[in-house]
């Protein structure tokens, strides 16, 4: 098959990252580099990994084993809540990139806020240190609310929250776009549930396409940033062919009043688990 074009978003420091990638969630670790050397050959070129997802290592076996160049491939990873903290965050930095086989990370994250616990400031600083130094070309955030954005000094180029139709965070999103922060969008099929309601599956049904297909064209045509994650290569597969189907305005409408307030995740204001898995 031939791979969709996909389009890039800029971050703030004009760094260009694919809009549509593959996440590895959940992925267990001796699956991680089947399914992420699948998506390289079908044609993704950003692959979102997290040190709390414990399986950077096969995510890293498959970079190698794809044989692409290293500036092809968009490489996010993100800091686990038990390694917060400056001196912490940057060895935590260092041991994702062992794990990785990396030399340097495109885009590097704050996984959670972990208010309670009172370092992701520091942890941000440190983030702020590894950009400066050019061990990585981005930095940003993931699950921050906006009291804790506005803790931060600096502007994240990234904020990767929980966001699809039925959670949409919208004040969140316009707050992040007023400071010039990319939104991107974890769980962006509401973990499956977004999939079954009627007008999903009526606009799926007018295209002959599937209803993620359509929950993802929504999300890329509204500028987010998007990383659907499965197993399977022929669910890989139509998740990147998303990239091809445009929504009309009223489409985009309907999927965009189905909003609900509708979390399947944690909650940013106390989620304090050190791994995910």
């Amino acid at each position: 098959m031939t791979a969709p074009e996909l389009d890039a978003v800029r971050l703030l420091d004009g760094v260009a990252v694919p809009q549509l990638g593959v996440g590895v969630f959940q992925v267990p670790p001796q699956d991680a580099q089947r399914v992420v050397e699948d998506a390289l050959d079908l044609g993704y070129r950003h692959v979102d990994t997290a040190a709390a997802y414990v399986n950077e290592a096969g995510v890293g076996a498959a970079l190698a084993a794809s044989g692409l160049p290293r500036e092809d491939v968009f490489v996010t990873s993100k800091l686990r809540n038990g390694d917060q903290g400056y001196d912490s965050a940057l060895r935590a930095y260092d041991d994702t990139c062992a794990r990785l086989g990396l030399d340097q990370l495109d885009l590097y994250l704050v996984h959670w806020p972990n208010p309670a616990a009172g370092r992701y400031a520091d942890s941000w600083r440190a983030l702020r240190r590894l950009h400066d130094e050019g061990r990585v070309r981005a930095v940003g955030v993931s699950n921050f609310l906006v009291e804790h954005l506005d803790a931060l000094d600096g502007v994240p180029a990234v904020n990767q929250v929980e966001l699809h139709p039925t959670y949409q965070q919208r004040d969140l999103v316009a707050a992040c776009r007023d400071r010039g922060i990319v939104v991107e969008a974890y769980s962006p099929l509401g973990q499956g549930a977004d999939l079954a309601d009627p007008v999903v599956v009526g606009t799926a049904e007018r295209h002959g396409v599937t209803p993620a297909q359509v929950v993802l064209a929504w999300h890329l045509q509204s500028g987010h940033v998007v990383i659907p994650k499965s197993s399977r290569r022929e669910r890989l597969a139509e998740n990147l062919a998303a990239a091809e189907l445009v929504l009309t305005e009223d489409e985009l409408a309907a999927v965009g009043s189905l909003d609900r307030g509708h979390r399947t995740g944690g909650d940013p204001a106390t989620f304090s688990l050190s791994q995910i898995r």
